[in-house]
């Protein structure tokens, strides 16, 4: 009797024990569909653009590509990132270098104001230097023509150069603290002076972390639209948009393609970044170089820098809104429903992306699967591809199977922030998963809790500050994106970047001041999440 209840009792545990198993492969099978769903949602707008791209005739579409004028686009946009890289390279190690391998005095504050720059977007930089010191400016105006102005394919390497070299200053600043500097004492032993000991030992050790930031520095700078539109330089991202808002779609989806082809080659690149055999780890101290008099020329380049990038333009919007005379245009003053419609849309955008990135962050973060990992890095298309292009994409979408929708109503933009900024949910949510222990799901589990009220009940609570976070992140890029808005917003709906984009078209510099201070004080709270997110701990 004893036998057969042990028997009976076994059979029941067997019995919890299949059902869960079904359970848990039923749920599975939900989010990976439920991922796949979001994926394709993801990369439809390049699919669309594909297939626009090859409606054309492939006589028209080779004159098209071969003509002169795309050959001077692609010369332009090749020059662009090129500058821009080799720029950020010269200002970025260097002040890697002195923050953590010299006595410079206040090492951790100088570094803060060498990454400040990340805290604007460039385009705001643009219009303040186009305004003050371009052709036709106010600097301009003054002096005639004595001065150079900062303006056309020129001025564009030089803003996107001072936004931009930050990506380097950090990367090769990770690299120099994480690196054994007890090999650099060594080579000091043998009589190396201090630039021979960087270029025959620290370099090859910083070479990864140099070349990662500076193709971060290069995709940003040939996937950038603000600045190339607001200088007037003729590259792939300022024509496709000229293009769309033509009669040139036909050119401006071959474009885009040529466009995407640019920055898949970058990525491939990337992607073979920081495989070096002459890295190593440690992180030692070492012994630091000591700068001497030279201390003062290079806090005084440091806060040139930090200088350039926020103080001036921050200083000339102040200036434009405070000084600034002309006749009026009432459509471009300030109005808080611009800040409204900024932040309802973002709002929204956030709630989206959340809801969208959590099946495919749960599912990634939970399973090794090959299929979870492609489609986790299915939804970092839309961040990868510049957003004008995305822009393109939906517009050539919106008007085949959504006319009244991409005409009237909001989602379609909805849609394309989404598409662009799913990644950052995505990345925050899927840490915060890894983070949750196996066992606390189980405990649940064993109190007889379905796959849905576990994750209701203990794995929600647990990764909801990257949820948070992550849905932060998306509000705040969303407010600054220029690009999709300009292409997708509805017919009379303004927001804080569409009255900027308005301002600097007419002219009427004055009346992008107040939407670029609060941008700026946008950005500044990205920043601070940013760095709560890494602990505090710039670099």
């Amino acid at each position: 009797m004893k036998s057969l209840t042990n028997y009976l009792d076994l059979s029941r545990q067997l019995a919890v024990i299949r059902e869960r198993v079904r359970e848990t492969d039923r749920s599975s099978a939900a989010l990976a569909i439920s991922s796949a769903i979001v994926a394709l949602l993801v990369i439809s707008p390049m699919l669309w653009l594909l297939l626009r791209a090859t409606e054309v005739e492939p006589s028209r579409a080779y004159s098209l590509i071969v003509s002169g004028r795309t050959a001077w686009v692609t010369v332009n946009s090749i020059v662009l990132m090129a500058l821009v890289t080799l720029f950020s390279i010269v200002l970025g190690v260097p002040l890697a270098v002195l923050t953590t391998r010299t006595d410079l005095p206040y090492p951790r504050f100088w570094t803060v104001v060498a990454a400040l720059p990340l805290v604007i977007p460039s385009y705001i930089g643009a219009i303040a230097f186009v305004g003050m010191f371009g052709s036709g400016g106010e600097v301009d105006t003054l002096f005639g023509t004595t001065l150079p102005a900062i303006d056309g394919l020129s001025g564009a390497i030089f803003i996107i150069t001072l936004y931009t070299y930050p990506y380097v200053f950090l990367t090769a600043r990770a690299a120099l603290l994480s690196m054994d500097s007890s090999i650099v004492d060594a080579a000091r032993t043998l009589n190396a002076g201090p630039l021979e000991a960087f270029r025959r030992v620290t370099f090859p050790q910083i070479r990864p972390g140099i070349a990662a930031g500076a193709l971060l520095a290069g995709l940003y700078a040939i996937s950038d639209f603000g600045t190339p539109a607001f200088m007037g330089a003729n590259v792939f991202t300022s024509r496709i948009y000229w293009e769309t808002t033509g009669f040139g779609r036909e050119y401006a989806a071959l474009l885009a393609l040529q466009l995407v082809a640019i920055v898949a080659i970058v990525l491939v690149i990337e992607a073979g970044i920081g495989r070096d055999e002459d890295a190593t780890g440690g992180g030692g101290s070492g012994s630091t170089v000591r700068l001497g008099h030279w201390k003062w020329p290079a806090m005084g380049f440091v806060s040139l820098l930090g200088a350039l990038t926020l103080v001036v333009p921050v200083a000339i919007f102040t200036r434009w809104l405070l000084y600034s005379e002309g006749d009026r245009i009432p459509a471009y003053e300030f109005q808080w429903e611009f800040a409204y419609n900024s932040v309802h849309l973002a709002l929204i955008a956030a709630l989206v992306a959340c809801a969208f990135a959590l099946p495919v962050a749960y599912y990634s973060g939970r399973s090794n699967s090959i299929v979870s990992r492609i489609l986790e890095r299915a939804t970092y298309v839309g961040f990868a591809v510049p957003g004008v292009v995305i822009g393109l994409a939906l517009v050539f979408m919106g008007n085949r199977l959504l006319p009244s929708l991409y005409r009237q109503g909001i989602w379609l933009l909805i849609f394309a922030y989404v598409v662009r900024f799913l990644p950052q949910v995505v990345g925050t949510v899927r840490s915060s998963v890894l983070q949750v222990d196996d066992k606390t799901i189980e405990a649940a589990r064993t109190l007889n809790a379905g796959p849905l009220e576990a994750f209701r009940r203990v794995t929600l609570p647990l990764i909801m500050p990257g949820v948070i976070a992550g849905g932060v992140l998306v509000f705040l890029t969303t407010m600054k994106e220029l690009p999709v808005t300009l292409m997708l917003r509805p017919i009379g709906m303004e927001t804080l970047v569409s009255i900027i984009w308005n301002a600097q078209d007419a002219i009427a510099y004055r009346y992008a001041a107040i939407p670029s201070l609060l941008l700026i004080f946008i950005s500044g709270l990205s920043m601070l999440i940013l760095l709560r997110q890494e602990g505090n701990d710039v670099g």
